[in-house]
Formats: structure tokens, C-alpha cells, sequence
């Protein structure tokens, strides 16, 4: 699922623009912003895909708010005014959208967005794993009881101690911590993350892994890590867990 971001300063066009996102099958609408330094806010502090940006916002117009981008995602320009496409495109926007426009132009700039977004993984999956000695340049990186993963355009110290558990989507990580209400969202395989932690977490299904010293309660076939946090034991992980929560469990 591609996360995308709608921004623009009026709320007539961003609320049509998120209607249009939403109809979308391969599209997830994370946030709607009515300026550039709203949408700049989120992006720190979540990953996106792609955005749909207006170009005339007060404060920091959309253009002037790419450029600045040190890693800028896939970019859809809006405006009603037609002179700014060349300026647009010389930014390596995906496509641009002269208002109004209607569903079918947006259709057409999300399929390009796919698209984009598609090549983007395939290369990234294509690319030649670096020697065993090394990290490749997308793993996080270890010193002592931390790691480094990479967000958006930053790059962030994690305590392997603060994650209560990983859980997969799609191609993304989201990596749940004691520290912050909100997942950190990683581009990272699960194998790799499931390798690269210690023996006290263990994968207990395809799309979670687990802090084994965060468990508060085990219920059936499902895992409390918290308040609304149930994750369910795969099949294939069933025994290895059980196995674990029988060396654990005190009887007569």
C-alpha cells in the first residue's frame, strides 16, 4: 500500500483530493495538511510514499517546500495555475494536476504514482546484497544494546531494549517502542530484522515479532503486548513459543 499525503490550503480542494485518494485501491491517505509546514511536521515523524501538494499555500508554497526536501518522495503538483508545469516537472514531480480537475485526471496521476512506486521497489529488491562482512545499506546498523534504522530522510538511534514488537507491512517495518505513542515505519524485510535482533525476541507469526520480555499476558492463541495490543501465533510459530512459555511457566 502506497502512504500518501494531501496538502493543500483550501479546504473545499483538500477535502476532494482526499475523497479522490481514498477511491483509490493501492493508496492510503496518512494525513490531510492545509500547509507545507503541517505537512513537513508529519513527514518527521511518519513515512510517505508520495504526496499531492498544491502549489500556492501561504507561508511556504508547495514548490519552494520540495525543493528543500533532502529525500523527497514521489511528488503530484496541484494548481490552477497552468505556467507553473514546466517548473514542476524540473523538480521530477511525477505528474501535475490543473484544477479542477476530476477523477479520471487524478486516476491517471495515481497509476503514475504506482508506477514510479513500483520501480522503486523492484530496484531496491534487485540490488545486490553486500558481502556477509558488511551491512547492506538499507539493514540497520548495531553498536552495543542500539541500532540505527532509516525513516523517511532521517536516521534514528533505537534502544533494542525499547522495542516491544515489529510487525510487518507490506515492505515496510513498523518498529512499536515503549518511548513513543507512534510506530516508527522503516523500509526493512522481516527476515532481516528477525536476524539482526537477539534471542530475546522471537517471531510468533509472518508479520510480527516480539520483545519476549514485553509479554504481559497470553491468552489462547494470542499474545498481549499491551492495552489493545492482541497479536495472534501463527501456525508455523506455535510450537517454538509454546516451547518457550513451558520453560517459563512455574508448576508444582
Amino acid at each position: 500500500m502506497i502512504r500518501v499525503l494531501a496538502i493543500d490550503d483550501e479546504p473545499l480542494a483538500l477535502q476532494q483530493l482526499a475523497a479522490y485518494i481514498r477511491k483509490m485501491p493501492f493508496i492510503e491517505l496518512c494525513g490531510e495538511c492545509f500547509s507545507a509546514l503541517e505537512a513537513q511536521e508529519l513527514m518527521e515523524k511518519d513515512l510517505v510514499d508520495a504526496i499531492f501538494c498544491d502549489i500556492n499555500m501561504p507561508d511556504l508554497n508547495g514548490m519552494d517546500f520540495v525543493r528543500q526536501l533532502v529525500a523527497p518522495p514521489l511528488v503530484v503538483f496541484t494548481t490552477a495555475y497552468a505556467e507553473y508545469a514546466i517548473e514542476g516537472f524540473r523538480v521530477n514531480a511525477v505528474d501535475y494536476l490543473l484544477k479542477p480537475f476530476g477523477m479520471q485526471d487524478f486516476q491517471r496521476a495515481a497509476l503514475r504514482v504506482k508506477e514510479q512506486y513500483d520501480l522503486r521497489m523492484n530496484s531496491s529488491l534487485q540490488s545486490s546484497p553486500a558481502p556477509s562482512s558488511a551491512q547492506s545499506p538499507g539493514s540497520p546498523s548495531v553498536k552495543d544494546d542500539t541500532i540505527f534504522v532509516k525513516t523517511d530522510s532521517r536516521t534514528v538511534r533505537i534502544s533494542i531494549s525499547d522495542i516491544r514488537y515489529v510487525e510487518a507491512m507490506s515492505e515496510y517495518l513498523k518498529l512499536h517502542l515503549d518511548s513513543q505513542p507512534r510506530p516508527l515505519i522503516t523500509l526493512l524485510s522481516m527476515k532481516k530484522m528477525e536476524d539482526f535482533l537477539p534471542s530475546t525476541f522471537m517471531r510468533i507469526h509472518r508479520s510480527y515479532i516480539i520483545n519476549l520480555q514485553k509479554v504481559l499476558e497470553v491468552n489462547k492463541n494470542r499474545v498481549i503486548m499491551g492495552p489493545d495490543e492482541y497479536l495472534p501465533i501463527g501456525e508455523n510459530y506455535r510450537n517454538q513459543f509454546n516451547d518457550y512459555l513451558d520453560g517459563k511457566v512455574l508448576t508444582k
